[in-house]
């Protein structure tokens, strides 16, 4: 394997690190039980997330029908990300995914920096998903808390992770299969009502699209608003090349996945919007209210609506939460092996980094605590620095493909299995891409906030990457010197 330095600092290969083992311990290593099929629906089913069905009401609410063209713009913007990380994915698969890739392209300040933002995203989310789901059982049940529920899901997932990664990815073959049917069945039924071949229906034509306000009824300032609902429910589409590092054959996961995202965020994101707002008037109360996905239902007259989407929507948070869980404490012992966090978090049994989900578990349920205790103040802080966290890894992405490639085309051309479009000129507009959503952001009053504490956040992460990386190199400057 090719050897190329990050910056100045130690001469190491941070991809065989990542996958061997921390250095210096006994050998164990991450397992490679992931199957192709686990792989294929964890890339399939990451589309359909939580944010789709949970938040997506609030983007239409803004947008109107324009909330089509926010997820079809911020989509092409996934496509271009998802394209050159699983360009990076497919030469060298990590666990450590773009945090390894920004350390060997910038150096081990930016790989810590982008390691540890998305490690306190994922952990912040973990929490957040556990009491979007609590509360669904909580309707279900009354008479029940939901910090219970919560504890007995972080116990769940915490069980399964611990026994073994095929564990993990059981559970999100499962828990995909039953989303994709769902969003699948959904868009079945729409379309009948559309073109008025479902019983009961007619046919609505552009009514919903154009009136009411028009396509774009809150002008531009609506669609802002639309664009960043959309970037945030895009979000966690990274961790099937998180999780192609523990497949049995990491090259092929990862093309297969990435040369199929474009059908499938079409499909799932713009096409679900499209049956929405073409349907269902956007400014109907009821699609904040109930949700986007109940309402259309209801519209249908589907019997119980309400209730197989809480169920849809319950599956799709608990995968979130597992996924997550994976996704963090991955990253975790990722970081750890590079030498950029603490060592007991590298410890690895039976294939798993067992204190490394522990941590992450256990920093889930804080964020519970958090919103327990102060959900108008510290839950709120917490939730506004890690608002625009995905925008800043996209563009540790896009930065650290632009000079990994040129690299790989040098040193090993063989590994460019999956190659990015048009390079280098669409890595360049995916770039300008992320650098226009945070303008959008900061433009927008209810958003600028979370741009300064993510900017805080990345600033702050930044300066102790470069510390450490200064200390890291007058250690080794020492040694020589002997």
């Amino acid at each position: 394997m090719n050897r190329t330095p990050a910056s100045s600092a130690p001469e190491r290969d941070v991809e065989a690190t990542d996958k061997t083992g921390m250095p210096g311990d006994s050998g164990a290593s991450l397992s490679h039980s992931l199957k192709q099929r686990h792989l294929s629906m964890i890339a399939l089913g990451g589309v359909i997330g939580a944010g789709l069905f949970v938040s997506s009401g609030l983007g239409i609410a803004a947008a109107g029908p324009s909330i089509v063209l926010a997820y079809a713009l911020s989509g092409l913007l996934v496509m271009l990300v998802m394209r050159m990380l699983g360009e990076m994915s497919a030469a060298n698969p990590a666990s450590g995914s773009f945090s390894v890739y920004a350390e060997r392209a910038l150096g081990p300040w930016a790989g810590f920096t982008a390691g540890w933002m998305y490690w306190t995203l994922l952990t912040f989310a973990v929490g957040v998903e556990g009491l979007g789901a609590a509360g669904i059982m909580t309707g279900w049940f009354p008479e029940t808390e939901s910090w219970m529920w919560v504890l007995i899901f972080m116990i769940v997932f915490l069980g399964s992770n611990l026994a073994s990664v095929k564990n993990f990815g059981e559970f999100e073959f499962w828990f995909a299969a039953l989303k994709v049917g769902a969003i699948g069945l959904f868009l079945v039924l729409g379309l009948l009502a559309i073109f008025g071949v479902l019983p009961g229906t007619d046919a609505p034509g552009t009514d919903n699209l154009t009136g009411h306000g028009g396509f774009m009824p809150n002008g531009v300032d609506g669609l802002v608003v639309g664009l960043v609902a959309s970037v945030i429910a895009y979000g966690g589409l990274e961790t099937v090349t998180i999780a192609a590092a523990e497949s049995e054959n990491p090259v092929k996961g990862v093309a297969n996945a990435v040369r199929t995202a474009m059908w499938r965020i079409a499909l799932f994101y713009i096409g679900s919007m499209l049956v929405i707002v073409m349907l269902i008037p956007w400014n109907d109360p009821k699609v904040v209210g109930d949700g986007p996905y109940v309402s259309v239902l209801n519209h249908l007259d589907i019997p119980a609506a309400g209730e197989i989407m809480n169920v849809v929507v319950l599956v799709a948070l608990l995968s979130a939460m597992n996924a997550n869980i994976y996704g963090s404490s991955r990253m975790a012992y990722s970081l750890v092996a590079r030498g950029q966090g603490p060592a007991f978090l590298g410890k690895v049994s039976g294939g798993v980094p067992r204190l490394a989900v522990a941590a992450s578990c256990l920093f889930g349920f804080i964020t519970v605590l958090l919103n327990y205790w102060s959900p108008d103040k510290v839950f709120v802080w917490v939730a506004n620095m890690i608002g625009a966290v995905v925008l800043v890894v996209w563009g540790f992405i896009a930065v650290s493909q632009l000079q990994m490639r040129r690299r790989l085309e040098r040193e090993s051309p063989e590994k460019l299995v999956v190659r990015m479009w048009a390079f280098p000129y669409l890595t360049w507009v995916a770039l300008a891409g992320v650098l226009a959503f945070l303008a959008l952001m900061a433009r927008q009053e209810g958003t600028r906030e979370q741009l300064y504490y993510t900017g805080g956040l990345t600033v702050v992460l930044a300066v102790l990457g470069i510390i450490r990386q200064k200390a890291a190199e007058r250690k080794q400057a020492a040694e020589l010197t002997r």
